[in-house]
């Protein structure tokens, strides 16, 4: 039998290998030299890179159904669950508010919507779901959802687009963002990538994970577990795959196809993980994915603000007059300097992966464990 009561290490890991490579992706030395798979699909499609908030957002709805079931072991009530519920994704929320306010502390413009922002609320709608229904109930909410988007953005009227119009300019999400958000929408696309409307699936997403969390706590042995997220990842490929034939992968709309790829494809990495740490014991290859996974949201959140400050407030004069970021400095300077522009980027990236993993593992032997 499972010891229900023991961490899941396997899963520290996989979140740490998530946030590792987010940095990746997140810091290149320059967006003009970034290799194909470290880039987001331009619309349609999904490569490497896009698989990374999926995972965060699976993973999020399999800690919680251990969080939850933990809860109600140590006798909470439903009122301090709720309220720990708000609280986690009100902190949540408001950290992403914060790294859009930063540095210009300026509300003219600010971007309400964001990556923990849409985090937030995910956690916040599924975890009350997962407190009110069982099971069987939370399968069909997950198929609701994806099934009630898909119509949403194929059978509704778009003004001045008509009906079914998935670009970018003329879709549903995007139509709508701008009417509740108006100059608080995301500036750099007609399409907000965190959009309010495609939160309802990033909420199946979630969903997705507190399946697979539920499975974890079935009391079934190790490898029967392994073959049902082996099967289950396999199929919700095939299927997401099968109805992209009709609504395309993308990240950006968060479509209902791409919500069943990118869960498939976090049961198969996962699956990996736990068969390696769990079921074979093999741990030591994962110590800086645990690492990185143990201190997740700090790791994010620095990592973000260093990016920002770099970009927006630190700067210095070229030899021509011009004005460059401190970020370009660093790149040109420490790494296209020697390895040229395209490896020069990537090694960049590494290098920040490196840097963090660093910072990451001091928090580690300190035990200084920043949790929401």
């Amino acid at each position: 039998m499972v010891d229900q009561s023991s961490r899941l290490i396997s899963l520290d890991a996989f979140r740490g290998l998530t946030i590792a490579f987010m940095i990746l992706v997140n810091m290149p030395g320059s967006w003009s030299h970034v290799y194909v798979p470290l880039n987001h699909a331009k619309w349609f499609g999904c490569t490497p890179t896009d698989l990374v908030f999926p995972f965060f957002l699976f993973i999020v709805g399999v800690a919680m159904v251990f969080s939850l079931a933990k809860q109600t072991a140590h006798n909470k009530t439903r009122s301090q669950i709720y309220k720990r519920i708000v609280i986690r994704g009100a902190v949540i929320f408001a950290l992403g508010l914060f790294i859009n306010f930063y540095p210009s502390f300026s509300f003219e413009g600010l971007r309400v919507t964001g990556v923990l922002q849409r985090i937030g609320i995910a956690y916040v709608a599924t975890a009350f779901l997962v407190v009110h229904t069982g099971l069987r109930a939370q399968v069909w909410l997950t198929a609701a959802l994806l099934i009630l988007y898909w119509a949403m953005m194929l059978l509704l009227p778009v003004p001045g687009h008509g009906i079914g119009n998935l670009t970018a300019e003329g879709n549903l999400a995007a139509w709508f963002d701008k009417l509740i958000l108006g100059a608080h929408a995301y500036a750099s696309s007609p399409t907000d990538p965190e959009g309010i409307l495609s939160t309802m699936p990033s909420i199946a997403t979630v969903l997705t994970g507190v399946l697979t969390g539920h499975l974890l706590r079935s009391g079934k042995e190790r490898y029967e577990i392994l073959g049902w997220m082996y099967f289950a990842g396999w199929v919700a490929i095939v299927v997401g795959l099968f109805w992209s034939i009709w609504f395309p992968l993308s990240k950006k709309l968060w479509t209902s196809s791409y919500v069943l790829f990118t869960s498939g494809a976090a049961l198969q990495l996962f699956a990996v993980c736990y068969w390696l740490i769990e079921i074979k014991r093999w741990t030591k290859w994962a110590k800086p994915a645990i690492v990185y996974g143990t201190n997740a949201i700090a790791a994010y959140v620095l990592h973000i603000l260093a990016i920002r400050t770099l970009f927006k407030v630190i700067k210095y004069t070229k030899a021509d007059g011009s004005t460059a970021t401190g970020y370009a400095w660093i790149y040109e300077n420490l790494f296209a300097s020697w390895a040229g522009a395209w490896p020069g980027s990537l090694a960049f990236a590494m290098a920040n992966v490196l840097f963090w993993l660093g910072v990451m593992a001091i928090f580690y032997r300190k035990r200084i464990f920043i949790k929401v």
